[in-house]
């Protein structure tokens, strides 16, 4: 059973978060880069580490691994911030997501792919688009706009835009 709509190939960034692999749609992916400093901003949701200067120009940086229930994810060799475009109340933004590891760029075929589990009201699964397995192993594939809710990035944005002001 595959997911209605994925017809073609598709073809992700697979990245590290607490032992288990995710993946992100790479026409949303912008770029990587190495662990930088990330400036801390008062009276943000947890999640929310804070900012970055990305060439001249202000990017949030979140933790998925909070915004999922994990423990923090702590500065290793291998930590990143995967820079990726997201739609905030029908505009565009950048946001920047904390990975313990990117792991490579991969193609999943459309059934490769299966909806994402019905597990009861408890669990919000909404923001997985789908369970890909490649190589006997399972990747969750996020829904990188669904993953927060417009009210928690509009006031991300809203940081970066008076941090640049």
């Amino acid at each position: 059973m595959t997911i209605e709509g994925i017809t073609e190939t598709g073809r992700y960034l697979a990245f590290m978060l607490h032992g288990e692999v995710y993946a992100l749609d790479i026409m949303q992916v912008r770029e990587v880069l190495d662990y930088t400093e990330i400036t801390t901003v008062p009276r943000m949701p947890d999640f929310m580490r804070g900012v970055i200067n990305l060439r001249g120009g202000v990017v949030p940086v979140v933790d998925l691994r909070l915004k999922f229930g994990m423990p923090a994810t702590e500065k290793g060799v291998n930590t990143c911030i995967i820079i990726m475009e997201t739609d905030i109340d029908g505009e565009r933004a950048l946001i920047g997501a904390l990975a313990d590891s990117v792991r490579e760029v991969l193609d999943l075929e459309p059934d490769q792919v299966e909806p994402a589990p019905r597990i009861g009201t408890r669990l919000k699964t909404e923001f997985i688009k789908g369970m890909g397995k490649k190589n006997e192993e399972f990747i969750i594939i996020l829904d990188i706009d669904r993953v927060f809710s417009a009210d928690e990035l509009s006031g991300v944005q809203e940081t970066g835009l008076q941090a640049e002001g």
